[in-house]
């Protein structure tokens, strides 16, 4: 499997979760298994914000984009990620932001936006 990763700047999050084919994002499932080598899933039949572009199934493998939240504090990482390959069923794990400052260390008269 190969995810390609593409930021947009959001408050929202993105859990992904693998088993297989099956790909659960933020809890709802998306099943890819009919996708044979070569075909092409357009991403009009897919009903989620979440993925931006086709599906397709290259050398085996499933290849496709999908819409990376930058949170306010987002890492050179996050806004310029590399493609996610050979990922492993389980929890899919995304580049992660700079560590929030704690309120203690912070320049007096400063917040954090």
């Amino acid at each position: 499997m190969r995810m390609i990763l593409s930021p947009q700047r959001r408050d929202d999050t993105l859990e992904i979760v693998k088993a297989g084919d099956v790909l659960s994002v933020n809890g709802e499932s998306f099943d890819f298994s009919q996708i044979g080598e070569g075909d092409t899933l357009p991403a009009s039949a897919i009903s989620s914000q979440w993925f931006l572009d086709k599906v397709d199934r290259v050398g085996g493998e499933l290849v496709f984009t999908i819409l990376l939240p930058l949170p306010w504090n987002y890492s050179q990482e996050q806004a310029f990620p590399v493609p996610l390959e050979n990922i492993q069923d389980g929890p899919v794990e995304f580049p992660l932001p700079l560590p929030v400052p704690d309120a203690e260390t912070m320049p007096e008269g400063e917040d954090e936006h």
